[in-house]
């Protein structure tokens, strides 16, 4: 079998690893469980190779993640539930929708910019996919019931934080400026000290997650995102950390042999040179 540019191809490969007897001993016993996390690692990767501006690592990274989607559709098509034809046709059909000042007639497009066009899209799918959902047997009511319920479970936590936040933003539940939340996460701080004199675990836990929360939305009024903040912030730590790495080794030392002081100076060497 040879490499194409054509997706039926990898279709095809993927039918070839998931036949029993012929195919991958590990790729025909994965199910949608055990390859969820390869899903999110992939999705992580493709953000990683754009955060480094390496378009040639993008082109792979978005290749592995392509194919999570075709291997995700091959298991559902096993199991008679739908296939990479399915979603390809799903996914045109909500671009189509979502987008009629592009795709619509001349009507359309002048209604387009109605105040409240998205919202009734966002209304008629959320219809469809309860209708669909009563179609096939299965109860309504358990996905997408409530307002926030249509943000991802599976999202990084930081990212699902802003995700609810920005949801409930859209209703009026939200801070009309940035100041006042630095009072709350000041509250939460004070919560968060309390617990911790307490000696409550299970309370510290708790209100750090508040003032996480509360951080994450003190950013969005700030149009910081958090995760990518802190992906900075971390790339910083690292590379900081790095130069104290090399500096102790030009001493013959190393991380393990240095007292913390010598870290500590290192280290601000190192956010000085910057």
């Amino acid at each position: 079998m040879q490499p194409s540019k054509n997706i039926g191809r990898l279709l095809e490969i993927m039918v070839a690893l998931r036949t029993p007897g012929t195919g991958c001993p590990w790729d025909v016993e994965q199910t949608f469980e055990t390859i969820a996390p390869y899903t999110l690692e992939e999705a992580y990767e493709v953000a990683d190779a754009i955060a480094r501006g390496d378009l040639q690592d993008l082109r792979e990274e978005l290749g592995d993640l392509l194919l999570q989607v075709v291997f995700h559709s091959r298991m559902a098509e096993e199991a008679g539930a739908f296939d990479f034809g399915d979603v390809v046709q799903a996914i045109t059909t909500k671009m189509i929708r979502r987008h009629p000042h592009v795709f619509g007639d001349e009507d359309a497009r002048a209604a387009d910019s109605a105040k409240g066009m998205w919202d009734r899209i966002k209304a008629e799918e959320k219809a469809e996919k309860r209708s669909a959902r009563l179609a096939m047997g299965l109860d309504p009511e358990d996905h997408g019931a409530g307002y926030l319920d249509s943000v991802p479970v599976a999202l990084p936590a930081l990212t699902r934080a802003l995700k609810l936040q920005e949801r409930a933003a859209r209703v009026g539940f939200d801070w009309k400026e940035a100041k006042p939340i630095l009072d709350k996460i000041e509250e939460e701080i004070a919560e968060l000290r309390e617990a911790m004199e307490q000696g409550k675990d299970a309370a510290v836990a708790d209100e750090f997650g508040d003032v996480l929360f509360a951080l994450v939305n003190f950013g969005r009024h700030l149009s910081i995102d958090a995760e990518t903040a802190l992906r900075g912030t971390n790339e910083k730590f690292r590379t900081r950390l790095h130069y104290v790495e090399r500096a102790l080794e030009a001493r013959g030392s190393s991380l393990e042999a240095a007292s913390l002081e010598e870290m500590e100076a290192l280290w601000q060497q190192a956010k000085d040179s910057k």
